[in-house]
């Protein structure tokens, strides 16, 4: 019995296939995620940048600082880049290296989360670390100078991230989507400040674009970013140690106000927050929601607040969401996660009194 065939037709897209040939192509055009609103109508939104290639928002910045050399002929073909960090700059900067052919090693320290080190392992960069200094902190000055000698030894191009004006030009296009994504202006923008790129560069490009945005950088208690006295933090990618100098990128012309939060509300806050949404965020990241979260009940009625969510906090699964690992470091504390709770708890119960209210009045 013969089988009757029919030919295939296949279906082609209207305005062509929505596909990219680089990772680098993904960057940007990153999620708002309301986590919380007021019976007042003021709002608390997240910028969700983990939603970028490599999970963060130093991707930018770093295709920015490379692309920039190229232009500049700072860095040319087949070329090594070096730069000292944290983690995800350097996850940037491979990401960045690898797409353009360039040899990259990252000098780290052990205070970097093990993941972003495994991370950029995966991307092909390479590693050298530099023993600690004995205290919980990072060993920022340390790896500076190692940067420096491996630069001087080799020729490498090193970017400097914390005074590479490129470093804030790359949230240029951040400010935009903000500007586009939102039918009003930004009253309150709060973000941690560490090289002073996206928190700044940010600002800077919102004000230029017409922004009366009002700025808070947060900084880990034991940063030396707003002065003080030094002294031990975990929590990554944000702070200055002692005896580290404060970048050039960190205008403090175009930061209103700035606030530190110690390592327990900031990791208790992180932990809340993937409880509520099922986002997980990073500890600095916490730190910056945690003084949203607290300042929101005091703005004005229908404020829009933003908070910079740099990273992700799958990176953190072996610290900040590890009880074991939290504990160790006295640094677990069940009431200031039950405060936070609460808090989240009361603005909602405030918007439902508030609903409660409209509906009196229209009968």
């Amino acid at each position: 019995m013969a089988v009757e065939t029919r030919p295939v037709t296949a279906t082609l897209p209207v305005g062509g296939e929505n596909v990219v040939r680089r990772a680098s192509d993904l960057i940007g055009a990153t999620p708002l995620l309301e986590l919380v609103r007021t019976g007042s109508g003021s709002r608390l939104l997240l910028k969700l940048e983990q939603f970028n290639p490599t999970g963060s928002a130093k991707v930018r910045m770093a295709r920015e600082m490379v692309l920039a050399a190229e232009r500049n002929g700072d860095l040319a073909p087949g070329g090594h880049i070096v730069e000292p960090t944290s983690g995800n700059t350097g996850t940037g900067l491979a990401l960045i290296a690898l797409e353009r052919g360039y040899a990259f090693t990252a000098v780290v320290d052990g205070h970097a989360a093990t993941d972003k080190l495994r991370a950029m392992r995966a991307l092909g960069a390479q590693l050298v670390t530099v023993d600690g200094d004995g205290s919980d902190g990072p060993s920022s000055v340390r790896r500076r100078q190692i940067a420096a000698e491996i630069a001087a030894a080799t020729g490498a191009y090193r970017p400097d991230q914390h005074n590479n004006p490129y470093n804030n030009a790359g949230y240029r296009e951040l400010a935009g989507e903000l500007h586009k994504d939102l039918a009003t202006d930004i009253d309150y923008l709060v973000g941690a400040v560490g090289t002073g790129g996206s928190l700044c560069g940010t600002v800077e490009e919102l004000r230029r674009l017409g922004s009366r945005v009002y700025a808070i950088g947060v900084e880990p208690v034991g940063s030396i970013i707003f002065g003080g006295e030094p002294g031990a933090y975990w929590q990554t990618g944000a702070g200055s140690p002692a005896d580290f100098p404060v970048g050039g990128n960190v205008h403090y012309d175009l930061i209103d106000e700035d606030c530190r939060v110690g390592d327990i509300d900031a990791f208790a806050t992180a932990r809340v927050v993937a409880r509520r949404t099922g986002v997980l965020i990073g500890g600095t990241a916490g730190a910056a929601v945690h003084v949203a979260l607290r300042r929101l009940v005091r703005l004005p009625p229908g404020s829009t607040v933003v908070v910079l969510v740099c990273d992700a906090g799958e990176k953190y699964l072996d610290t900040v969401y590890d009880e074991d690992w939290l504990t160790a470091r006295g640094l677990y504390d069940r009431a200031a996660q039950q405060r936070i709770v609460r808090l989240c708890r009361a603005y909602d119960e405030s918007v439902r009194l508030a609903a409660l209210d409209l509906r009196r009045q229209g009968a």
